[in-house]
């Protein structure tokens, strides 16, 4: 066997980039990004389940970190259209390939989460076989 590779964990210089990158909606927004610039309905469209503010705040958080540009458009009414950046470009591949990973794995963890919620319940605990039964007799 090969010795795996040991990277130090070092959670105070690693932990409040991977919060801003790992954002609930960071991930898909970067991946419209990433195929072209857009404008902020264009990505909203884009993205079921984001809500205006939930977008307009991950816009600002994102610009704020240097990941999207923010271009102000010559037209009438005012147009903005957003941008990845270089250093947003160098995580096209990582985001590509957890995207990739997600759309390969997601039905296998729905299943473990399913199986785990009918053996242990959702908090955890450890049901019986009595429980289990209830649980799979309900509607």
């Amino acid at each position: 066997m090969s010795n795996p590779i040991v990277l130090p964990l070092e959670t105070r210089a690693v932990r409040p980039i991977l919060d801003e990158i790992a954002n609930k909606w960071t991930l898909l927004i970067l991946t419209v990004l990433c195929e072209q610039p857009s404008r902020f309905n264009e990505i909203r469209r884009r993205l079921e389940g984001i809500t205006h503010k939930a977008l307009a705040d991950a816009l600002k958080r994102l610009e704020r970190n240097g990941l999207v540009n923010r271009k102000v458009l010559p037209t009438q009414p005012v147009g903005v259209e957003y941008s990845i950046t270089p250093v947003a470009e160098s995580l096209r591949e990582p985001f590509a390939a957890l995207y990739g990973w997600s759309l390969v794995n997601g039905e296998g963890m729905a299943r473990a989460q399913a199986n785990y919620d009918q053996t242990r319940g959702k908090s955890g605990d450890v049901l019986s076989s009595a429980d289990r039964q209830i649980r799979r007799s309900r509607p």
